[in-house]
């Protein structure tokens, strides 16, 4: 039985939770005309496009779910460019990745894990023959060629000294046929654990060099620091420059990187660069006379727009390029050598354009997108072919990413990866709003998403769903989750708050020490009214829903309102003054997203704070996050849901086994933390009037 608008109150209260979600997992039909929770296995896209050096063929990474092992895999397959004929070069139980070509374009370096780890392999096209050329210890990435088409370039962690205290600590011996207790793990480094990965190993990034024709390969780098993941070979092949944070403070410092050329033969390290802040991608002109890269301040503020700067190699002066425009350029590529193409994201929308070294700016193209899937966050990303041909990733609010190629001012998508799935499907559409905030006129943009045979004559529940970051943003781009909630009968509404990004720095900062506040709610709640004018809403089937800063506002907003009927709080800060002293990204945000540390600012962070409104809140809260979560820790979850226990407050408390932040990172997952808001908001959902 799936859960849907016409289900009865009465009904549902007699499921509990769990059995709601079994039986939706048992009983949908596949062939359901619908978007239905196991069609989330089903889905595809395609990423990291890689377009030959001439322009003629892309090489691109299908991922596809699999049911059986709850995984996403990576493929490889072909695209010739005039044709649009694909076909798969490495399609099977394994996983591929990074497939990058040779600068002859006859060869195709990538990375695999077909021999039972993660190694480099190199595949000659017309020979259709492959050679694993490596036998690493540790997984390889930031596959790069030389220009001469002689190495590949790479990075890999490798392990550190141990910790001075565990050096020196003496050791009582272990009798013969003796059981113990594992040995104690010592971590005396700043950064000591990290989400996804969780209690860091002692090790750094270090580059190394292989032949293209295989053998042994050769660490460049040595020494406690990272070097940079951002390679980029000098157009005669004998150094590499990349970015990176030598400085003995570099633990301390989020936001400093310079750019560092190193000699492959004498293995000397030379600063290029040593401005305050991130120097970062650094691409080499055709004439190789010029170093484009892009640099981000350090400035102790949560967010700045990233800037395209050049450097000329022979005076060493470094000159901006439309150093005016009000947003993030990201991903520069040399066109000629006086211009390029960049990306930017831009009012919800992610662009591709091209940029004059003077500094006039013409879009390409709007349509970047389709790699994030389980919401409609921006996405995206291109390359470029030496003639100026572009493939990238090509996504719209009813499909995943697709390949694209831009050629001669002309867009093509040269493939259709889930018309099969979704072609005969009815789907929900996609309508932008924009609206003032209540707080101070400021205007919101925003989208709301109609139900599968939506009637305007009709009312609705609504869903309003909010971003994380904070400074990110959501846009008219596909939503696995989002199609979910809309087919339950859901009008699902997300909005660009102030702090999101793409609309430049001063939209973003005005979250600036106010992340969450009365001011971001504001918009939200305007946005709620807004939608409610449009006529199709029932106002007393409102419902609100977000992770991570979108679950911070979420629980934030019961705390100043108790107009929903029910509330999903997903992975969110709870108590400012407990989570930037257990998550992971203490070093940046209480510098940077606060005045200073939390001791000495204790009613800043307690301001900020959903707990310190905990007294106020009425609204029956689930509460959904990764046991193993170490951005926001699941303990800040817990402190939420005693609290409104306390308070005699319906509440639930959802822990998802062995998942960090990305708790929709498994199929499984996803559908699981959908089915459970759903039902949740189907336990307090009344019928319309």
């Amino acid at each position: 039985m799936r859960f849907s608008s016409r289900l009865s109150v009465a009904a549902a209260m007699l499921l509990s939770l769990t059995s709601s979600i079994n039986a939706v997992a048992d009983n949908s039909p596949a062939s359901s005309r619908y978007f239905e929770a196991e069609d989330i296995f089903a889905l595809e896209y395609a990423t990291d496009v890689q377009i030959s050096p001439d322009g003629s063929k892309i090489v691109y990474v299908r991922a596809s779910n699999d049911i059986m092992t709850d995984s996403t895999r990576n493929s490889l397959w072909l695209l010739d460019v005039r044709s649009g004929i694909q076909t798969p070069l490495f399609a099977d139980q394994f996983n591929y990745s990074q497939p990058r070509w040779s600068p002859d374009g006859k060869q195709l370096a990538f990375i695999s894990d077909s021999s039972g780890s993660r190694q480099l392999h190199l595949h000659w096209l017309a020979e259709n023959r492959t050679a694993k050329l490596s036998d690493l210890r540790h997984s390889p990435a930031n596959l790069t060629w030389s220009p001469n088409g002689k190495h590949l370039a790479f990075t890999m962690n490798m392990p550190a000294a141990p910790a001075a205290v565990q050096q020196s600590v003496k050791r009582v011996k272990k009798p013969n046929g003796a059981k113990w207790s594992e040995s104690a793990t010592v971590y005396d480094r700043v950064r000591y654990q990290a989400d996804g990965q969780g209690f860091l190993k002692p090790q750094f990034r270090q580059i190394f060099l292989l032949p293209a024709s295989g053998g042994t390969a050769r660490q460049l780098t040595q020494g406690d620091f990272n070097y940079g993941s951002d390679l980029s070979f000098t157009p005669d092949s004998t150094a590499l420059v990349f970015a990176a944070n030598l400085d003995a403070e570099w633990e301390y410092q989020p936001r400093d990187a310079n750019l560092y050329q190193l000699d492959l033969i004498t293995e000397q390290l030379t600063a290029l660069t040593s401005m305050p802040g991130e120097e970062s991608e650094p691409v080499f002109s055709p004439d190789g006379k010029q170093l484009a890269f892009l640099w981000q301040s350090n400035a102790l503020v949560p967010y700045s727009n990233s800037k395209l700067k050049v450097l000329n190699l022979a005076n060493k002066r470094i000159d901006d390029i439309a150093a005016d425009f009000d947003r993030s350029i990201a991903s520069p590529n040399w066109l000629s050598n006086n211009s390029f193409v960049v990306q930017y994201d831009d009012q919800g929308l992610r662009k591709l354009a091209s940029l004059t070294a003077k500094g006039k700016l013409t879009d390409l193209t709007a349509s970047l997108g389709g790699v994030s899937q389980p919401q409609p966050y921006l996405s995206g990303s291109y390359t470029v072919s030496d003639n100026g041909v572009i493939a990238y990733t090509h996504g719209t609010s009813v499909r995943p990413s697709d390949v694209a190629v831009l050629q001669k001012g002309k867009n093509r998508v040269l493939t259709a990866l889930n018309d099969d799935l979704l072609g005969h499907k009815k789907l929900a559409q996609v309508n932008e709003i924009k609206y003032k905030s209540s707080f101070d006129g400021e205007e919101i943009q925003g989208w709301y998403m109609t139900p599968p045979d939506f009637d305007p004559t009709k009312k609705y529940p609504l869903l309003l769903e909010i971003h994380g970051g904070p400074h990110l943003a959501y846009g008219p781009h596909w939503s696995a989750e989002m199609q979910r909630y809309a087919k339950e009968g859901y009008v699902v509404f997300y909005d660009n708050h102030r702090g999101s990004s793409s609309y430049g720095e001063r939209f973003a900062m005005l979250l600036h020490n106010k992340y969450s506040s009365p001011e971001d709610f504001a918009d939200h709640n305007s946005g709620v009214d807004a939608m409610l004018k449009l006529g199709f809403i029932d106002e007393n089937n409102l419902f609100i829903g977000g992770g991570s800063a979108g679950g911070i506002a979420s629980a934030y907003a019961i705390g100043l309102t108790n107009r929903f009927k029910a509330a999903a709080v997903v992975k969110p800060i709870i108590n400012w003054l407990s989570k930037v002293m257990t998550g992971d990204s203490y070093t940046y945000q209480t510098f940077h997203q606060f005045p200073g540390v939390p001791w000495e600012h204790v009613e800043h962070y307690w301001q900020r704070s959903p707990l310190s409104l905990v007294g106020n809140v009425t609204t029956p809260t689930i509460l959904i996050t990764g046991e193993e979560d170490r951005r926001t820790p699941i303990s800040e979850s817990e402190q939420f849901y005693q609290a409104l226990k306390l308070r005699r407050i319906d509440t639930a408390l959802v822990r998802i086994p062995g998942s960090p932040h990305g708790i929709s990172n498994r199929p499984s997952r996803m559908i699981e933390k959908v089915e459970y808001m759903l039902a949740w908001f189907e336990k307090y959902r009344t019928p319309a009037q």
